[in-house]
């Protein structure tokens, strides 16, 4: 059985204002181009297809026409809502979509049936579990426990009943404890929404988004594909791909992956106005292709310095200054104490400090309804 895993689309995403809806539709042709060689039998498209859960007009639109051409392959496919998508949108028309083979997870209600695909070593059982939090997982369990992401996926999964004898996959949108992170995704004070590996323990293959750097966590067979496109400078020295999935026999899975080229790559460039400039000259016309962020390191601005470099650097997105004045007016960040905390401790210190007094535990409550409420209403 042979699978691609997709996840992190961002369809609609804008980076530093510039729309990359071009860029994706170039990367989605690669992609397609990819599956033409690899001939798998399914795709798994693990969540946050689109950049906002009320995604543009042109977003849909090339969402459209990524599905339509995939279910001309005569292959199945399996997507997810993630913590960017609106989930009752994602699952809109998919029981319809069925009849084509594309297959969209509800939203959870609780249960989460498999969908099983059959090769020569029998059925592949593949679960769909979107992107939730523990307010979205802990009504369907009312006697149980669910403080934490953990416990909420924990859960969901223990409800699956999985089948031991059989190869089963799940796709999924979540932070697994030990992924490394970049500045273009959603962050959490302390690590709030970590998930620990070992609920995956009964699965053959865990098919992962939300971390848009390429990684394995804990084992291979538990995999971020990363993102198809570089959505921040943060993500200049990654390198992008499409992750292949080969399962044999129970036991036997083989991950490799296929590099993706983009329209035009992210550059970060450093030094004097100057120095620049005469690159950009010599070289003919700097990065003509790239995405450019530049940093100055002149102590005194350059007056138009933007529209200057834009002549030997067109795609220019970002230009800011390294100097002694910028340096003397850093604002510190949170100390890696503050990091490691959650929302909730560094809330009850806050609290404890103003009123003399900790939190009691009916306020504790409250607070931890409150905070979930408010990331629910972000997500």
């Amino acid at each position: 059985m042979k699978l691609i895993h997709l996840s992190d689309l961002h369809l609609g995403k804008r980076v530093h204002e510039c729309s990359m809806l071009e860029d994706q539709e170039y990367i989605l042709k690669e992609i397609l181009q990819k599956i033409d060689r690899e001939r798998p039998d399914g795709v798994l498209i693990a969540g946050d297809v689109y950049d906002k859960s009320v995604p543009s007009a042109e977003a849909v639109s090339l969402l459209d026409d990524f599905l339509v051409c995939l279910s001309k392959r005569a292959l199945q496919v399996f997507l997810i809502s993630g913590n960017h998508d609106s989930p009752e949108r994602m699952a809109f028309g998919g029981r319809l979509m069925e009849r084509s083979g594309v297959h969209i997870a509800p939203v959870y209600n609780g249960t989460v049936t498999p969908l099983t695909l059959t090769d020569a070593f029998g059925p592949v059982n593949i679960y769909l579990l979107p992107f939730v939090k523990p307010v979205h997982v802990r009504r369907f369990f009312p006697d149980r426990e669910i403080a934490t992401y953990t416990d909420a996926l924990s859960a969901a999964i223990g409800a699956m009943e999985l089948d031991p004898s059989r190869r089963n996959v799940l796709v999924t949108h979540q932070f697994v404890t030990g992924a490394a992170r970049c500045d273009s995704e959603d962050l959490s004070v302390g690590g709030s929404d970590n998930v620990d590996v070992s609920v995956f323990d009964g699965f053959d293959y865990v098919a992962l988004g939300h971390i848009h750097g390429p990684q394995q966590v804990g084992r291979e067979t538990v995999r971020y594909c990363g993102t198809p496109l570089k959505y921040s400078f943060s993500e200049a020295g990654h390198r992008k791909s499409v992750t292949v999935v080969e399962l044999g026999e129970k036991g036997d899975v083989a991950v490799r992956t296929l590099p993706l080229t983009p329209r035009r790559d992210l550059a970060e460039l450093r030094g004097t106005y100057e120095e620049l400039t005469l690159r950009g000259f010599y070289e003919g016309t700097g990065y003509p292709d790239s995405y450019v962020h530049i940093t100055l390191t002149d102590e005194e601005d350059v007056p138009g310095a933007a529209g200057k470099l834009r002549v030997f650097y067109p795609h220019l997105l970002k230009l800011d200054y390294d100097n002694k004045r910028t340096r003397a007016g850093m604002v510190l960040d949170m100390d890696e104490d503050a990091r490691q905390r959650s929302p909730l401790d560094l809330l009850d210190e806050f609290y404890e400090k103003q009123n003399g007094q900790p939190m009691g535990e009916a306020q504790r409550t409250f607070a931890q309804g409150l905070i979930e409420k408010i990331w629910e209403d972000e997500a």
